[in-house]
This record gives C-alpha cells, sequence and structure tokens, in this order.
C-alpha cells in the first residue's frame, strides 16, 4: 500500500432499512478505502452487504425508508452530507455504477446511444450532435464493432457482452473518478468474461479510476483486484491485499469460501466441502461473531465467539486485517484444513483459487 490518500473513504458506515418486521441491519459498521489506480474486490454470500454498501455510495437509497449513518468520502467530500441535488452533479460525473443486468438497467424504449448521449449531457453543454459523437466514441472505445450503425439500436438487438460492453461505455462516458461494478460479469461466458475483465483494466489504466469490483467470484477477484474485502452479515470479514487474503486466509468464512471452489489441483472425484446452514437474518442477528452458528472451529457455547462482536485486528502480514476471536497461531493452523496448499510456481491465481 502506498501513501497516497485514497479516492474513497468509507468509515463506519451503518445502511438500516426500515420493515413491517423489524429493522433490518445490511450493513453494520463497515470501513474501506480505494485510491485511484486501484480495484478493490469486494465478495461475499448473498444478502452480505456488498451491494447496500455500494448504492449507499452512490446515494441510491430512498432516505424515507433508510438510515445511513457513517461518512462516505468521494475526492473528500461527505455523500452522506449531501443533498439530493448534489448528488445528482456527483453521480456519472465523479462516480458511476456498472450494474449486473444491462438489459434491466437500460430502458428498453430507447436507442443505446440516446441513452449515452443523455448521461453526457447532464454533466456537459454539449448540442446533441457532440454528444452523438462522444457516444460513438466511447461505443468503439469498448470494442463494440460498427459504433456508427450499432449507436441507433436498441439494447435488445445487442447481444450480452455487447449490452455489458455499452453498460461500461455509458458509465465511462464522463470519464469517473470512481467505478462501481456490481456483478459485471455473471450472465456472460468465461470468454466473454474475460474480455469484460481485460477491458475494465485497459480503461483503469487508461484513466486512474478507483475500481469496486462486486462478485461472488474468487477467480475474478484473484486475477482484477489489488485488494479484497470479505464480508458477511453486513460486516466486515477480512480485508486485506488480494494475494494475501486468498493465499492466507485467517477467518473461518473466507476459508470456507475457497474450499466450496473447485480448483484444477483437486481430486476430481473429491466432493466439495460447502460450508454449512445459512447466512443468519439481518433482523435478529445472532449475539457474538455472526459466524458461529456455521463456524466449525468455534470456541464454544460461552465463549468470546458466542458473546462478543469481534472487532476487524491487523494480522502479523502487512495490510491484512481479520474479525475472528481464534487466536492467530490457531487461525493460521486451521487454515490448512481447510484450504489447499498454494499452488506450485506457474499457476495464475485464478486457478490457484
Amino acid at each position: 500500500m502506498t501513501d497516497r490518500k485514497p479516492y474513497l473513504e468509507v468509515n463506519d458506515l451503518k445502511v438500516r432499512f426500515r420493515t413491517e418486521d423489524g429493522v433490518v441491519k445490511a450493513v453494520d459498521g463497515v470501513s474501506f478505502a480505494v485510491e485511484r489506480g486501484r480495484t478493490l474486490g469486494i465478495v461475499g454470500e448473498s444478502g452480505s452487504g456488498k451491494s447496500v454498501a455500494s448504492m449507499a455510495i452512490l446515494g441510491l437509497h430512498n432516505p424515507k425508508r433508510t438510515d445511513i449513518t457513517g461518512q462516505i468520502l468521494v475526492g473528500g467530500r461527505d455523500v452522506v452530507a449531501m443533498t439530493e441535488a448534489e448528488l445528482q452533479k456527483l453521480r456519472g460525473r465523479d462516480m458511476a455504477m456498472i450494474f449486473q443486468d444491462p438489459l434491466s438497467a437500460m430502458h428498453p424504449y430507447y436507442t443505446v446511444g440516446s441513452q449515452i448521449v443523455e448521461a453526457y449531457r447532464v454533466h456537459h453543454k454539449a448540442t446533441k450532435a457532440q454528444a452523438r459523437v462522444r457516444a460513438i466514441e466511447m461505443l468503439d472505445r469498448v470494442g463494440i464493432p460498427q459504433p456508427n450503425k450499432r449507436v441507433d439500436q436498441y439494447p435488445h438487438e445487442f447481444s450480452g457482452g455487447m449490452r455489458q460492453r455499452a453498460m461500461i461505455a455509458m458509465a465511462l462516458v464522463n470519464n469517473p473518478d470512481l467505478i462501481i461494478a456490481d456483478e459485471p460479469t455473471t450472465a456472460l461466458d468465461v470468454t466473454v468474461q474475460a474480455q469484460i475483465l481485460d477491458l475494465l483494466a485497459d480503461l483503469q489504466r487508461e484513466f486512474n479510476s478507483a475500481i469496486i469490483l462486486i462478485t461472488h467470484d474468487l477467480g475474478v477477484v484473484s486475477q482484477v483486484a489489488h485488494d479484497l474485502l470479505v464480508m458477511y452479515a453486513g460486516r466486515a470479514a477480512e480485508t486485506g491485499p488480494v494475494t494475501t487474503v486468498l493465499r492466507a486466509p485467517q477467518h473461518p468464512y473466507t476459508a470456507g469460501l475457497m474450499s466450496s471452489v473447485p480448483t484444477l489441483r483437486d481430486d476430481p472425484d473429491a466432493d466439495l466441502k460447502p460450508i454449512s446452514g445459512s447466512p443468519p437474518s439481518l433482523i435478529n442477528r445472532p449475539s457474538g461473531c455472526p459466524f458461529h452458528p456455521r463456524c466449525a472451529f468455534q470456541l464454544g457455547p460461552d465463549s468470546p465467539c458466542t458473546t462478543d462482536v469481534p472487532n476487524l485486528e491487523a494480522t502479523a502480514e502487512s495490510g491484512h486485517s481479520v474479525a475472528c476471536h481464534l487466536p492467530e497461531p490457531t487461525r493460521v493452523t486451521l487454515r490448512a484444513a481447510v484450504v489447499p496448499a498454494p499452488a506450485p510456481a506457474g499457476l495464475s491465481a485464478e486457478v490457484a483459487s
């Protein structure tokens, strides 16, 4: 890690939804930071708070039903304290989002080009003709063939991979400093997925953007991210450099995620080792560590695992922090029983994951 000031700083973020059944603690005290030119991967099961946190950064939650506390600094400006008018000036220009399903995120009744033109003109004093030139330029930049013709086509006329490229073009049309990519490759085949990830990496090098990549795919994270945040039940379970966390995980949840993924080095006849149980209710969360009901290594019914919420504390590895009551020597020993040994030299991080 460098001493440069992060472009995005999230400090003790809490997002709570008021429902008829009670208050949903979707994000509960999460902190992280992202520098320009670096990518933070956020992983976790569905319901862990990944997308909720990213939508809070963009100010997309309904304030009438949502309570947001903490601090979200984007280029030194606190998003939580902004009015909707101030947020609208920031969204699309300084920060943008690439959604998981572009077919539902893009309007079906308007051409792809007209939607990119609108996103550009909101933040620039440009004529429709000037904005159209910019839209064609961006479609070409993200690798869409015949952009002069494609600009007048509708989203349903694009393939899945092309729609995702068009969504990226729309997100980057104003050269934002922060890009949030929420499961950008989930519905794509492996070949197209690799192309999209390579495109994001190329664009990051060109624009020096800070990127948050939200995904459930550890292979994707190992390929493109510099840092990793593992979330569970709205809290940070483990965080640090991606190579450290994936090769030497110290939280039983992180280790469980890795043991649930097949690798080329596993016995093809061996069963996978899924994490037992289900994620907890975010309305009635268990006492102590939220992962303890599913943890095979928890210390017992009357231990801190069941009574005290663990804090995120630094390990011996630089920049690596874990929220777990197990002593570090024990965590190091336990991970060997759950996670396969590191891959031999020459295997890529994606394969190793």
